[in-house]
């Protein structure tokens, strides 16, 4: 505990342990009930804050308290539905029509049964009455009439799953969506369901879809989201919102999309694993719409306002005026339509973010809108480390800037981050859609305040200062931050190291500046300097000096950076884009072109505080920095704009490298191969692999001094690139070595007499 102490100082220690408990508590530890709670009831809010206009592609066709009234009371006879389907379809161009209840009983409404009853008993002597009896049939069979009424059309049936110990499954399911034999040995975290109220045989065969109507509760009883598969025996069906949506944009298949081991390795969701269900894709035209998916194969409702007839979300209409065509027909023509209800007497009200008595049918229509739209809530795969960023950034900023300030400003800063807090968080959820919990980052904000309310922070404010004002005045603003926070590790003392450094020069500058004047060729050089600096800073170099319109930086000191060969490399690269785009801003103000050389080495240095009693500055010394400083030099000979040396590309593996040569520079008796990085290995394409390659073989048969073999492959390159300045060198070389052999003991090497 002394050590610990000792290591980390009073308050930043005990900043560092709550930082690592909301870490730990994201990360591994499972969710603490109050922290649940808290995080349930911030999703509540933002759901409540939030409210939508109305969206006219879906229309509810409310079995209301008025319809009840004027029709009787439900279940309405099925000729009174079937009329409801003509009408919708007919007179008012539906699009589609789903039904958010059941027909799983037959009808007997009609008193057909019992004039059949008596055709087979009391009047079966009678001459042809059971013969007119059953001519009577189709007017009277009401199933048979909203079959006919289904069929052919674009009709979605509900029904309901159960997994109740006395439930008794009837009736008929659907198509399923897929099989367990489709799915080619995946498995889908979804709820299997052992029994079904299905509807009437005829009536579900008659309909082009049918889904479970299943509501998903949250413990608290909320409904907050609904579940798209369900399972039942070997199959996989569609929820009633997700069959509605189906039918709605033309597609006719769903195609489940699985996490990739990569994307699996990338998060950090422990439901994310290889091989799980990932979404679903919808064959839609005129592209396919991807529905993404929660746990146990669920969906977010996005409860666009309170709901209901008032709620203004989507348009009501009431089932009678329908049946009595007192609907407007813009309010019906080529939308979705759900039947459904708000009667409370058929207790289909249900608990939900917004509302308490939220229409159930409602909830599918929040859930196909979802799908129309292609945009989700959801928790996104990098959840997990959103979370720890966020945690650490808390940390690291309020217990820095805690300790140093006064009450008053602790404050200040504590109700600032909580609102940042909330702020990014309340973006990220409406305009991205991205569920990001949210209490553990409040949580922080609170302990961190209250903690350093109670304890003053004399000695470790001085101790900070100290450190500060010792490392500051030598090394790079953006570093002082990462060595404060460990300060016993950093030392100003020289030392040697592994370390990759960076030369950068302008080409022609001398030209350049003589063709502006000396405010252009100042803003000019400003411009330059400026971004070359951001991108190596941006990539935690560390920018050494200046060299008039020279760079040098170097990475992996002061804070050790074991990729620091990789960083250089990926900066050169990028310093290069970013030269060209630097460059047609030049162009269009009339100024020289800008065209920038690169050298990077990886080797033994020293590193340390340097110079004089006047002046001192952090840098680097040694033969690996002077080769640096060579191989910026001769980038021109080669026409390249980097190039590094053997061990650099030996330490960043991960990049295609061209051969340059073999060189023996000023300074330097031994021989060292220099390259040219072309880009990441697996982002180099074909074309360009095929072109390095044939380039190799030439150079191959240069140093086995076979001319005319090298000479023919190095014209078959330059007449794909003629502006190639590396083959044309080459063949040069090959005219004055034919003319001048080199003899038999040539290793090759090209000696630079020059800096």
């Amino acid at each position: 505990m002394l050590r610990f102490l000792s290591k980390f100082g009073s308050r930043w220690a005990v900043a560092l342990c709550l930082t690592l408990l909301a870490a730990l508590q994201i990360a591994y530890f499972p969710p603490l009930p109050f922290i649940e709670r808290l995080d349930v009831l911030a999703y509540d809010m933002r759901m409540r804050v939030q409210n939508g206009g109305l969206d006219p592609r879906i229309v509810i066709v409310d079995i209301d308290e008025k319809s009840i009234a004027e029709i009787g009371r439900w279940p309405w006879s099925r000729d009174v539905v079937a009329r409801l389907v003509d009408k919708l379809d007919q007179k008012y161009f539906a699009k589609s029509v789903s039904f958010d209840v059941i027909f799983s009983e037959a009808d007997t409404s009609s008193g057909y049964g019992t004039l059949e009853s008596l055709a087979r008993k009391e009047f079966r002597d009678i001459a042809g009455f059971p013969e007119r009896i059953r001519a009577l049939k189709p007017r009277f069979d009401y199933d048979h009439k909203f079959a006919a009424a289904l069929d052919g059309r674009a009709t979605i049936l509900g029904y309901f799953l159960s997994n109740e110990p006395d439930a008794v499954t009837k009736g008929m399911l659907p198509a399923p969506a897929f099989s367990i034999s489709e799915l080619g040995g995946m498995e889908i975290d979804s709820t299997a369901y052992k029994s079904y109220a299905g509807n009437l045989e005829d009536l579900q065969s008659a309909a082009r879809a049918g889904g479970f109507m299943n509501p998903t509760q949250d413990p608290d009883g909320t409904i907050r989201r609904l579940s798209l598969l369900a399972r039942v025996g070997d199959n996989y069906y569609e929820s009633l919102a997700l069959a509605t949506a189906r039918v709605g944009l033309g597609a006719s298949k769903i195609k489940p999309i699985f996490y990739t081991e990569d994307e699996t390795q990338l998060s950090g969701e422990n439901h994310r694993t290889y091989g799980a269900l990932k979404a679903l894709r919808l064959n839609s035209k005129p592209k396919a719409t991807t529905i993404p998916l929660e746990r146990h194969m669920t969906a977010l409702i996005n409860y666009r306002g309170p709901g209901g007839p008032r709620g203004g979300q989507f348009r009501y209409v009431s089932a009678v005026d329908v049946l009595q065509e007192k609907v407007p027909m813009e309010h019906l023509a080529d939308t979705i339509v759900l039947v459904g209800t708000t009667s409370a007497g058929l207790k289909d009200l249900r608990p939900s973010p917004v509302n308490t008595d939220y229409p159930g049918v409602e909830m599918h229509a929040n859930i196909i809108a979802s799908i129309m739209d292609g945009e989700f809530k959801q928790e996104p795969d990098f959840s997990i480390g959103l979370q720890l960023a966020q945690v650490v950034l808390i940390g690291l900023t309020l217990g820095l800037l805690l300790p140093v300030l006064t009450p008053l400003p602790s404050i200040l800063a504590s109700v600032l981050a909580m609102a940042g807090v909330v702020g990014a968080n309340f973006a990220m959820y409406q305009y991205l859609n991205w569920v990001v919990p949210i209490a553990v980052s409040l949580l922080l904000v609170a302990a961190l305040f209250i903690f350093n309310i109670a304890w003053g922070y004399l000695f470790e404010y001085r101790k900070g200062r100290a450190m500060v004002n010792l490392f500051g005045e030598y090394v790079a603003p953006e570093l002082v931050a990462v060595m404060a926070a460990n300060p016993e590790n950093y030392s100003m003392e020289g030392e040697s190291r592994e370390l990759t450094v960076l030369f950068c020069d302008v080409r022609g500058f001398t030209t350049i500046s003589e063709g502006l004047d000396p405010n252009a060729l100042r803003e000019y050089i400003n411009i330059y300097l400026t971004a070359m600096s951001e991108d190596i800073r941006g990539n935690r170099g560390t920018l050494d000096k200046y060299i008039g319109d020279a760079v040098m930086a170097f990475w992996g000191a002061p804070v050790d950076l074991p990729d620091h060969a990789s960083r250089a490399v990926a900066t050169a690269l990028k310093m290069q884009a970013t030269a060209k785009a630097l460059n047609t801003d030049f162009m269009a103000r009339n100024w020289p072109p800008l065209k920038i050389g690169i050298g990077l080495n990886t080797g033994e240095m020293r590193v340390g505080d340097m110079g004089s009693k006047i002046r001192r500055a952090y840098t680097v010394m040694g033969d690996a920095v002077n080769l640096s400083s060579r191989l910026e030099g001769i980038t021109k000979v080669y026409g390249v704009g980097v190039a590094v040396g053997d061990a650099t590309r030996r330490a960043a593996p991960q990049f295609a490298y061209r051969e340059l040569d073999r060189v023996r520079v000023k300074g330097k008796n031994e021989p060292v191969p220099i390259f040219e990085p072309l880009a990441l290995d697996a982002e180099l394409d074909a074309a360009r692999r095929a072109e390095v390659e044939q380039w190799h073989a030439a150079l191959a048969l240069v140093r086995a001094q076979d001319w005319d073999k090298a000479e023919a492959l190095l014209n078959g390159l330059l007449a794909v690139h003629p502006d190639e300045v590396l083959y044309q060198l080459y063949l040069k070389r090959i005219e004055h070595l034919r003319a001048n052999p080199p003899g038999a003991d040539w290793d090759g090497v090209t000696t630079f007499e020059t800096k």
